[in-house]
Parts: structure tokens; C-alpha cells; sequence
């Protein structure tokens, strides 16, 4: 992340796709969420054994903290030849299946250069309490744009610690938690890789489907009623799923 960090909402910023709009009240919404996340976002697909390996670490992490079935963001933060991976997945108690929708390239803390921190492992939850923001899409002095183009959603989960990744002898420090997109030309290409600060980079495609679809934004939708910074936020196109959630778990697979 290297654009200012600006917090002026952009109201009605989201750049528009075609949209294959689910219909909640008459469809399974899980089935309804795959076939908008293929729609919306597709690409390629993380590899089996990977993703597998992910959802069950993320289910052990996040069981005890579910209480209904709901949608959260599964990030594995492995180096590894085949990538680094993001993935859209539905949990919840008792006998539900979990699973996920849907997956994309992801780019987490880099290790070996100043001033950049692994991405903490674990669950974080967004739960309304920090108001985040829409990008500007300025570029910085190296026509950069580090939050994505202009309306970018970015998620905003607070301070947390997370270990330097510069230091012969690592230590904790605190460090901005965001999701967020990237610049769509310069930087997205090399989603897959360890690249940033410490915050999760996403495509643009999967912001807008995080942002439509309120896969994070539970507690925003409980909140926007009564809070007008929060209803401002949220995207006017928005078809908020019935599954919407809160967490983000950060995984590393073996």
C-alpha cells in the first residue's frame, strides 16, 4: 500500500460490471453466491489440495465463533510456487457444510525489505466499530495507484501486531490492517506473490464482489439504518447476500 491514506467516502464510486443480480428470496443462497462469484469475479482456480487444507484451517479457527451460517474471506498467506490465494468460503455451526465459492490471487506481507511486516496470522472481525473508506485512484510520485482506482472499497481492521519481516532477529510491532485492491496495471498483475506492507491485496474484481455482495458487512448492515456515514458507504448497487458475515481468517498452509 503506498497511495495517502484519504478518508473522503466516495459515494456511487463503484465502477459498474454486468451483473447477474441473485434473486435471495427464491434461490439457495449459497448456489446463488457461487454462481455470481463465477460470474462476477471467476479466474483461475486454486489448487485443490491448497484450498482444502485452507478451509479446514479457517473452519477450526472460526467454528467457535460463528453462531449462524455466513460468508467470510480466507486468506493463505503460504509462499509457495503456486501462489498465494484468497478465497470466498460459507461456514457455520452444527452440521452445515462448509465451503468455498470461489477463489482469486492474493498478495500479503513481503519479507526482506524495509518496513514491511508479515500479515498476521488468525481472525480478524469487522465489526463495525472503524469506518472505512473508498480509494481516490490518485497516483503517488511513482504513478502508482496503491489503493486501486477510484470507489476501491477498503476494509479497515485496526491496529494489530505483526512481525517485522526486515530483521535478522524478528520482532512485534503494530502495523494498519487493511483489504484492499491494488493498481490494476502495474501491481495486479503480480497477485500471487508476497508484495506488501502487511494488508491483503485483492483483484478489483473481488473488491467489487466484496463490496456488492456485503460478504464483510454484517455489522455495517445492522449499523447503516441508524448511521448515515456507514449507509454512505455502502454500495448503491449493493445486493447484500443473506449469508453476509464478519471475519477474515488468515491462514498458512503447509
Amino acid at each position: 500500500m503506498t497511495a495517502r491514506l484519504s478518508r473522503r467516502l466516495l459515494i456511487g464510486a463503484t465502477l459498474a460490471l454486468p451483473v447477474v443480480r441473485p434473486s435471495w428470496a427464491s434461490a439457495d443462497p449459497v448456489a446463488a453466491l457461487k454462481a455470481a462469484f463465477d460470474n462476477e469475479v471467476g479466474g483461475p482456480s486454486a489448487p485443490a489440495d491448497r484450498a482444502a487444507q485452507a478451509l479446514a484451517a479457517g473452519r477450526e479457527m472460526l467454528l467457535p465463533r460463528l453462531d449462524r451460517p455466513q460468508t467470510f474471506l480466507l486468506v493463505d498467506r503460504a509462499e509457495d510456487p503456486q501462489g498465494q490465494w484468497v478465497h470466498v468460503a460459507v461456514g457455520g455451526p452444527g452440521a452445515f457444510r462448509w465451503k468455498i465459492l470461489g477463489s482469486g490471487r492474493t498478495s500479503t506481507g513481503r519479507r526482506g525489505r524495509f518496513d514491511h511486516y508479515l500479515t498476521p496470522l488468525g481472525v480478524v472481525e469487522h465489526d463495525g466499530g472503524i469506518l472505512g473508506w473508498r480509494a481516490e485512484g490518485t497516483p503517488n510520485s511513482n504513478g502508482i495507484r496503491g489503493l486501486g482506482v477510484r470507489g476501491m472499497r477498503i476494509w479497515d481492521f485496526g491496529w494489530r501486531q505483526a512481525q517485522t519481516g526486515w530483521l535478522a532477529r524478528p520482532e512485534m510491532r503494530e502495523i494498519r490492517l487493511l483489504v484492499h485492491a491494488t493498481d490494476p496495471v502495474h501491481l495486479e498483475p503480480r497477485l500471487g506473490t508476497p508484495a506488501s506492507k502487511g494488508c491483503i491485496r485483492v483483484s478489483s474484481r473481488m473488491n467489487r464482489f466484496l463490496d456488492r455482495h456485503a460478504i464483510l458487512d454484517a455489522a455495517y448492515l445492522a449499523a447503516a439504518p441508524s448511521d448515515r456515514r456507514i449507509a454512505a458507504l455502502l454500495p448503491p448497487d449493493g445486493t447484500p447476500s443473506p449469508l453476509a458475515g464478519r471475519f477474515v481468517a488468515v491462514v498458512e498452509t503447509a
